[in-house]
């Protein structure tokens, strides 16, 4: 294969790297953003058994502070008891102690209730939070990864554009001034191999003629179907 036409290869491969560079630094971000939501997501669908837990939490703390309350008045009127001088309020007062024992026995039925349901959704917590930890660990991982790569796709991006300006330095403004022109209306790639009669950019067969003749010749040669640049190159043994 001629001069011209490995480094046209050569800049072909810079270029298409440049692109490839070019495509992550505009995915790497929106992905980064959507494995960040999808976790959030995750994490409020896993963490529903630990809001009721809370909450429950929080109703068994306020019903203790109810209980309190009513102990504190039983002994209350039961203190006033001693200062009563009448039948009526006496009777009256224990009317009262009597609905504030009822009442304490509801509260504390809906204790053991919810200490029942915590029990319950205490072991429920404490798989989903083996859960979280895991996919919290893997998602860590997955966003470090992306992360380093877009910080590394700049001195990248940096090598492969400076191979590509020596590159296009070496070759005659003809023949580059051809090699953009296909490049521009071929979607990036102007210059393709072709191996067993086939060009790889447009996967279409070449006439038997020009294969032959691309397989001896050192001139650069086009596909009749794509109009690419396209040279010969054993797949099974990379040039």
């Amino acid at each position: 294969m001629k001069e011209q036409l490995l480094l046209l290869v050569s800049l072909q491969e810079a270029d298409s790297e440049l692109i490839q560079i070019t495509t992550r630094r505009k995915e790497l971000p929106e992905k980064i953003k959507k494995l960040d939501e999808d976790f959030l997501v995750f994490k409020e669908a896993t963490g529903k058994n630990k809001r009721n837990y809370d909450e429950l939490k929080i109703r068994h703390t306020e019903n203790e502070g109810k209980i309190k309350k009513i102990n504190d008045g039983v002994v209350k009127t039961k203190e006033r008891l001693l200062e009563v001088k009448n039948n009526k309020e006496y009777q009256a007062m224990l009317k009262e102690i009597e609905t504030a024992e009822s009442s304490r026995g509801n509260v504390e039925a809906e204790i053991i209730l919810l200490l029942d349901e915590l029990d319950k959704l205490a072991v429920l917590v404490k798989k989903d939070q083996a859960i979280i930890d895991e996919q919290s660990r893997n998602y860590e991982e997955k966003k470090k990864d992306m992360e380093n790569e877009l910080n590394s796709l700049d001195a990248e991006a940096g090598k492969w554009d400076k191979k590509r300006k020596e590159l296009r330095g070496a070759i005659p403004a003809d023949v580059l001034a051809k090699y953009d022109k296909i490049r521009g209306r071929s979607r990036g790639i102007a210059v393709i191999s072709v191996w067993k009669g086939i060009c790889n950019g447009c996967h279409m067969n070449l006439p038997p003629q020009l294969y032959n003749e691309l397989q001896k010749s050192a001139e650069l040669m086009i596909c009749p179907n794509c109009n690419r640049i396209i040279y010969f190159q054993n797949i099974d043994k990379p040039a």
